[in-house]
């Protein structure tokens, strides 16, 4: 959902006290909001689309209540409308995502004169259950380093983009990104500009620093001949280029991901993050400090990293069990 800042109109002292003592029906209230929004420009088009959709079916709800103008609204009749929501299986996000549609609009009622009071002041959002990170098994995510690639210049970028992701944990985007510049073959290590341009460094192992370099020299032959077919052909500081030396694309790194390992693992989801997950998983499982996994990852909270505590704890649980012989005695 795209994000943006509503601005409303200054109102004038007897604007302000007319509006107050109005009587306004919900369905004009809707109407007049969705005429507002429909004109913000700092609001993304997929977000007002949201807002109006959202708003309307409250205002429905509403109707079906016997409520019928702004003054009837009570805050019971919010928390009654968000519990049928969870009732016909609405996840918590999107029961929140339908909350800041209905907050939106009754910001925009009191901003410009038609309620006195934040009816949404103790109204709050569902608490999503915390849910485990997915990872691809070793046993999985070692086929990736089997023969299993075209023999194409596109081969050897898929397999690249499969290695470095699981190799480093990084995001999708940080890969995309990755500069020329960036890559360090002698000393082995990567530099990641991350989330609020917060930089890092990556070791990467002596195999995968050769491969790149291998990469390299490829990309190199082919921009080259691409160059003399195409003279104007703008050039690229970024590491990952295609057959026609356009930059690889963060949707392009996620088919890559989709393509290869929904065939080579099982897992509940298949994307770039899964990889990163299963980067910082399989670490742990190997020993290593939470706190270096955390700098790897470029996370700014401990406790972000913290949750692959809980998915190491769940993979020695399964361990036991399956392998302990009396951990099924009864």
């Amino acid at each position: 959902m795209g994000k943006g800042i509503i601005f409303f109109e200054e109102l004038t002292f007897d604007t302000f006290f007319f509006r107050i003592f109005a009587v306004v029906k919900i369905e004009d209230a809707i109407q007049q909001f969705a005429d507002y929004i429909a004109t913000e420009q700092r609001l993304a088009e997929g977000t007002i689309q949201y807002y109006l959709k959202v708003t309307e079916w409250f205002g429905l709800y509403l109707s079906s209540q016997e409520i019928h103008t702004i003054e009837e609204i009570e805050p019971r009749d919010i928390r009654a409308w968000q519990m049928g929501l969870i009732e016909d299986g609405k996840a918590p996000g999107t029961v929140t995502k339908h909350l800041a549609a209905i907050r939106a609009w009754f910001k925009y009622l009191r901003k410009n004169g038609y309620m006195q009071r934040d009816i949404m002041a103790k109204i709050s959002p569902p608490k999503a259950p915390k849910r485990l990170p997915v990872f691809f098994k070793e046993k999985d995510v070692e086929k990736i380093y089997s023969d299993i690639y075209p023999d194409t210049y596109e081969g050897v970028v898929e397999k690249l983009v499969l290695r470095m992701l699981y190799e480093t944990g990084m995001r999708r985007s940080e890969l995309a990104s990755l500069s020329l510049a960036n890559i360090d073959i002698e000393g082995c290590t990567i530099k990641v500009r991350g989330k609020r341009n917060k930089e890092r460094y990556i070791p990467i192992e002596n195999e995968l620093a050769h491969n790149i370099s291998q990469y390299i020299a490829l990309r190199s032959r082919r921009m080259m001949e691409l160059h003399e077919e195409q003279p104007n052909l703008e050039d690229t500081d970024r590491l990952l280029v295609n057959s026609k030396g356009k930059a690889i694309s963060d949707s392009a790194i996620y088919n890559i991901v989709e393509k290869y390992m929904t065939t080579l693992a099982h897992a509940e989801r298949y994307s770039p993050h899964v990889f990163r997950h299963s980067f910082a998983t399989h670490m742990l499982n190997e020993g290593a400090n939470i706190d270096a996994i955390k700098e790897l990852l470029g996370h700014s909270d401990l406790a972000a990293t913290e949750v692959y505590t809980h998915v190491t704890r769940e993979h020695l649980k399964e361990t036991y069990k399956h392998a302990h012989p009396r951990a099924n005695k009864k």
